[in-house]
């Protein structure tokens, strides 16, 4: 049975939990359209992050990887398109690096796109009633760091396919944050399993608008 990686992060900046390991742990052993999933939490630390999702990437040779993140102050899933290979880091990481303007990958090109139908995923959630979206920049922190690194790391394995999603706060994280929006973890979880589905068995993208303009 193939196997799809799935990929969330410990707290960071303050915070006591984080949402993307609290919804990637509960499809752990899963099975969703023929694969198994496995979940891992990545440190959120620079280079450490890297280490550890490459060595789970070696270990079981996935057919598709889906790392997430927290996108504190998003309203919906931001099923990423693109990871630029630059570090710039506004805050210090969970090591207290703050690397600014370095490379993720030194002599990597400018940037990967993601390799999964970051369209199509949307449109599924969204016909399921789950806000979404097509976001055009996963950041210049760890996110992007593991989404370039992911993207990188997977030239090497044939047929395999990988991208990044960031998640809002949970309601429990929002409480402290006046005004910004939240996701239940309910609907985040079903958001992936929609997400995981569509990476496994669309293989062209569809042509409908995602873009921005600005």
């Amino acid at each position: 049975m193939s196997v799809v990686l799935i990929t969330g992060f410990e707290p960071f900046g303050g915070e006591d939990i984080n949402p993307s390991w609290e919804v990637v742990r509960q499809l752990h052993q899963r099975e969703i359209a023929g694969s198994r999933i496995v979940a891992r939490q990545l440190p959120c630390t620079f280079g450490d992050s890297l280490s550890v999702l490459n060595a789970a990437i070696d270990e079981f040779r996935p057919r598709r990887v889906l790392a997430v993140g927290q996108a504190g102050g998003r309203a919906e899933i931001s099923v990423e398109r693109v990871a630029i290979n630059i570090n710039d880091a506004r805050i210090a990481d969970n090591r207290g690096q703050q690397p600014i303007d370095t490379p993720v990958i030194a002599g990597g090109p400018a940037a990967w796109f993601s390799t999964l139908p970051v369209k199509a995923m949307v449109a599924a959630m969204r016909q399921a009633g789950i806000p979404a979206a097509v976001s055009q920049s996963a950041g210049t922190f760890v996110c992007n760091h593991v989404m370039y690194g992911v993207l990188h790391k997977l030239q090497d394995i044939a047929d395999a396919g990988g991208g990044f999603i960031h998640v809002p706060y949970l309601p429990e994280q929002a409480v402290a944050h006046s005004g910004a929006p939240s996701m239940t973890l309910g609907m985040m979880r079903e958001a992936l399993e929609i997400a995981i589905t569509v990476a496994l068995t669309v293989d062209q993208d569809v042509p409908i608008v995602g873009g921005t303009t600005h």
